[in-house]
């Protein structure tokens, strides 16, 4: 896997990459003759995932960043895009947050915290370069999403109503972009292993691993799947619920005892 996706792709930047899943993609990517642009927010964590890229043999150029803070971001893509066009964009930063134990609502700034960097982080990343791949008339957009943009959950309103609309963005972008040859995948996982995850202080139904989760995506990716959806059994779930009548969806997913630990 690793081998053919460094063939088809040369120089991608993924977002999010100092951890969980954007650290996993990372390092899946990271070859001889790959040059990965990585974008993360804290230095620490960005700068050991951009060692270990080094180690494999890749070319990495890396910046911390907001995802949120749209004209650093616009300038610093507009500039590694000039000097090694990109032909794999992946928007995966994110965050996550919920109400407290007990408590009814997140609050004003809990919620547009999470749609600054899961939705519009998202926007950032991927406007700025699609005149670019629209010239080129080549390249790829991934863009991870979540189950929970399929149906809202309780006990994350405010995530749920971003990843919602990072998947419609995806498919508006993909049915926009296809006839300009650049493909866009939209990558909507369950729960697996990463710092996020570890945060949800409940069951995680049919979590896999971070290793099989990078694996799913990165062969999704390379076989230019328009979408990328596991586990299967909780997607299904989390369709029906959608489809039922409201009241029985509600009633179902009102019985999840979860809540989300502060970042």
């Amino acid at each position: 896997m690793r081998r053919s996706a460094s063939i088809q792709f040369r120089a991608i930047v993924i977002t999010g990459a100092s951890s969980g899943l954007g650290a996993a993609l990372a390092r899946r990517f990271a070859v001889p003759g790959v040059t990965l642009g990585l974008i993360g927010r804290n230095r620490e964590r960005l700068e050991s995932v951009a060692a270990s890229c080094r180690e494999a043999g890749a070319e990495i150029v890396s910046v911390t960043l907001d995802v949120g803070d749209a004209e650093p971001l616009a300038a610093w893509l507009a500039g590694f895009d000039r000097r090694t066009p990109v032909d794999l964009l992946i928007a995966n930063a994110g965050t996550s947050a919920g109400p407290a134990p007990g408590h009814a609502a997140e609050g004003s700034e809990v919620a547009t915290r999470q749609v600054r960097t899961n939705l519009l982080g998202a926007i950032n990343t991927i406007e700025p370069l699609i005149p670019a791949l629209v010239a080129r008339g080549r390249g790829r957009i991934a863009l991870v999403s979540s189950l929970a943009g399929y149906r809202g959950l309780p006990y994350s309103p405010a995530y749920s109503a971003s990843k919602a609309g990072v998947r419609a963005y995806g498919e508006a972008l993909r049915a926009a972009l296809a006839p300009r040859g650049v493909g866009v995948s939209v990558i909507c996982p369950g729960f697996f292993e990463s710092p996020m995850t570890d945060r949800y202080q409940g069951a995680h139904p049919f979590a896999v691993s971070l290793a099989r989760a990078a694996d799913i995506v990165t062969r999704g990716i390379a076989r230019d799947r328009a979408r990328i959806v596991f586990p299967w059994r909780l997607a299904f779930g989390l369709r029906c619920a959608d489809l039922m009548p409201a009241f029985l969806g509600d009633a179902i997913l009102r019985h999840v005892r979860f809540h989300i630990l502060p970042g």
